[in-house]
């Protein structure tokens, strides 16, 4: 899964966007992410961060979603998760912001 997501890092942010070529959000992104493996995830960040079972940072494992309040985006390993960060940076990787995590969900294998 973080190799499928890694694959669309440059591409641009469209606010409600879910096109992983031609712009999409942060929930976008993790919703056509997630849909290309076959699992259904809401459009809605807020949403998101119900969907599977929640774990701990500490037990993060690769793909699982990282929540903040109004942001998702997909853990890669070593602190880093991929995301669609806003209209100035689009799809970037970034260091996981630990202090301001409202959830980690599992959807693999969930």
């Amino acid at each position: 899964m973080v190799a499928y997501a890694l694959q669309f890092v440059g591409n641009p942010y469209v606010w409600g966007g879910t096109s992983l070529t031609e712009g999409c959000d942060c929930s976008g992104f993790t919703m056509q992410v997630y849909a290309h493996f076959g699992y259904s995830l809401p459009h809605y960040s807020g949403s998101q961060a119900s969907c599977g079972v929640g774990v701990s940072y500490s037990e993060a494992e690769e793909g699982d979603l990282i929540c903040y309040s109004g942001h998702v985006g997909i853990y890669i390993g070593n602190g880093q998760m991929v995301s669609a960060l806003g209209e100035d940076y689009g799809i970037v990787i970034s260091s996981v912001n630990t202090s301001r995590i409202v959830a980690v969900r599992r959807i693999l294998g969930s």
